[in-house]
């Protein structure tokens, strides 16, 4: 039987970490403006000033992901008179760009991904230099705090991985695959570390050409072709887990298929049983806490999470409980890498 541990504790550590925030808000006054205003709600608060707030990722063209992640800051900006840049770029040099371009415009605020940590130092600290709050979402976690970045807010990708690699042993698999799709992404790379450091069968990584999908078809299917004792695949986002569902097809194995992060493609798969499971990092709370955070901090210097990573994930999604996230993925709420 599958067990969904680490996504029970995920949502419960999330809902848990509302009502802190709930309780701390209630208990020292909210910020102005936090009652009603231009964000709408109710009881004639203070209307708040429109803040300008900058969300910098590392999006490559096409990959859908980004748009739940875009999603959920706009839904937060709109809620909190903020107007929201967007921009994107995946090499980490450009994305370092966007940020001084951010710099230059006078934003109150910048939420930036740390893919590229490295290449991203350098921009982000005059960023914080210049006074301006920064926060990171969805890759940085090891990185945000030595950068001056306020809070992070993701999934630990080590713990994502290790949860993948539990829901294979439950399954009996022996040897997995973990296919990269962005060589150099140490988000993605600590996914694979954390599978094979629980995984009770042997795993390697398979690099693949994530803005290629023929490359990515290909690879898989020569991988299995060549190596039929592969009885566990694991991709790293939902359009790469449809692909490999062909390529498995395609190689004539009977590998077992599943990925982190869903989309309703994926959920849908796995509600009929093609698809094992799906890690969830909840990527639309990564847009929205961390837009909603940026104006938190402009109204009274709260920063949720007290500067400590807030985890918006691992969520394991499986046949047992995929009717309790319906919500999401029936009707449309796309999620795919990342």
């Amino acid at each position: 039987m599958l067990k969904s541990r680490f996504g029970r504790w995920s949502k419960i550590g999330l809902a848990g970490l509302a009502g802190v925030g709930a309780l701390a808000l209630a208990a020292c006054g909210t910020p102005a403006g936090a009652g009603g205003g231009a964000a709408g709600g109710g009881g004639g608060g203070v209307e708040e000033d429109e803040i300008k707030v900058a969300l910098v990722t590392h999006a490559a063209p096409g990959d859908t992901f980004w748009d739940t992640i875009r999603a959920g800051a706009e839904n937060a900006a709109e809620r909190n008179n903020v107007e929201l840049l967007y921009s994107s770029d995946p090499d980490g040099a450009r994305q370092a760009q966007l940020v001084q371009q951010a710099v230059d415009q006078g934003v109150d605020g910048i939420v930036v991904t740390l893919a590229k940590a490295d290449a991203m130092a350098g921009e982000v600290q005059k960023a914080v230099d210049a006074g301006i709050p920064v926060f990171s979402i969805n890759a940085g976690e090891d990185d945000y705090k030595d950068m001056g970045v306020l809070a992070h807010f993701g999934q630990n990708e080590f713990i994502a991985g290790q949860a993948a690699g539990e829901q294979f042993n439950e399954a009996g698999l022996k040897k997995a695959v973990c296919v990269i799709q962005e060589q150099g992404h140490v988000g993605l790379e600590s996914r694979c570390e954390g599978l094979a450091d629980v995984f009770e069968g042997t795993s390697e990584v398979l690099y693949v050409q994530g803005t290629d999908m023929t490359n990515v078809a290909s690879t898989i299917t020569s991988k299995l072709q060549t190596n039929s004792d592969i009885d566990a695949v694991l991709t790293l986002g939902a359009p790469f887990a449809m692909t490999a569902m062909d390529s498995i097809a395609d190689a004539g194995s009977s590998a077992t298929l599943a990925t982190t992060d869903l989309n309703s493609d994926v959920y849908s798969a796995i509600k009929d049983g093609t698809i094992l499971f799906g890690i969830d990092q909840q990527p639309f709370l990564q847009g929205y806490s961390s837009v909603e955070a940026v104006r938190l901090y402009t109204e009274g210097g709260y920063v949720l999470g007290g500067g400590q990573a807030v985890l918006t994930g691992p969520a394991v999604v499986n046949a047992e409980n995929a009717e309790s996230v319906a919500a999401q993925f029936d009707g449309g709420d796309e999620e795919s890498a990342e």
